[in-house]
């Protein structure tokens, strides 16, 4: 087997746990989407095209609620700010990437394909676009198939909640967290999201409790100098 061919299997079996996650969300999307008054074939184009699942969750608040374009796109790109930084810091890692070729990643970029590469990449292994596609690739084709699924069958399932279906993504966003526990300063970077989150929420209101939380975040981490610099700076 070639090395580019077992990159793209590696990337595979890497996006099977993130697609059995992901699928009940997915499937809630697309029948909310109808809910909400859009057609079979607009909730399969939105999930293809904006591919953000809390984005578009946002977006299906907004459409039917007469509020302005302009504020619509403004909340999507605070929910979907992290992405930004996501984007920064992984490109200083795949900088054997062709330009087209980061193009196309970053639009695949969401978080279990950053978490993801950020795991590969402190594990020293390369990030290479046969593994990144092919983790990518599988995990946007389930996620377009399954906005199909609940788009056309979830009326069948009259109350998603009592199911416990809307508490499966946080469970899968709190795992991703705990991945990088092993990380110097996780625990107060942590906290600081999570408090500058929750006061935002309140204060400011949904989406920008997202991105606030995320800046409060970066901020802890860059006043908090890393552990292995502070042992340097304690070593004569």
């Amino acid at each position: 087997m070639s090395p580019t061919s077992s990159e793209i299997i590696q990337g595979v079996r890497a996006s099977l746990p993130i697609v059995a996650a992901a699928a009940p969300f997915g499937m809630l999307f697309g029948a909310l989407a109808v809910d909400n008054g859009l057609s079979v074939g607009e909730a399969v184009l939105m999930s293809a095209t904006v591919y953000a699942g809390a984005s578009q969750m946002v977006g299906l608040e907004m459409f039917g609620a007469n509020i302005a374009p302009w504020i619509i796109i403004l909340s999507i790109f605070a929910v979907n700010f992290r992405h930004v930084l996501y984007s920064a810091a992984l490109g200083r890692k795949i900088g054997l990437f062709k330009g087209w070729q980061k193009m196309i990643a970053f639009f695949f970029l969401i978080d279990p394909q950053y978490a993801a590469a950020e795991a590969r990449a402190d594990r020293k292994q390369p990030l290479t676009m046969a593994w990144y596609m092919g983790m990518a690739v599988p995990i946007y084709v389930f996620w377009v198939l399954e906005g199909w699924i609940g788009a056309v069958f979830g009326s069948l399932i009259t109350n998603p909640r009592a199911l416990g279906i809307d508490f499966l993504l946080p469970i899968y966003f709190l795992g991703l967290v705990l991945g990088f526990r092993a990380r110097p300063n996780w625990l107060p970077v942590v906290i600081a999201s999570g408090l500058g989150s929750i006061l935002a929420f309140y204060t400011v209101g949904s989406p920008w409790h997202v991105s606030l939380g995320a800046l409060a975040g970066i901020l802890v981490a860059v006043v908090i100098p890393p552990r292995s610099a502070q042992l340097a700076e304690a070593t004569p």
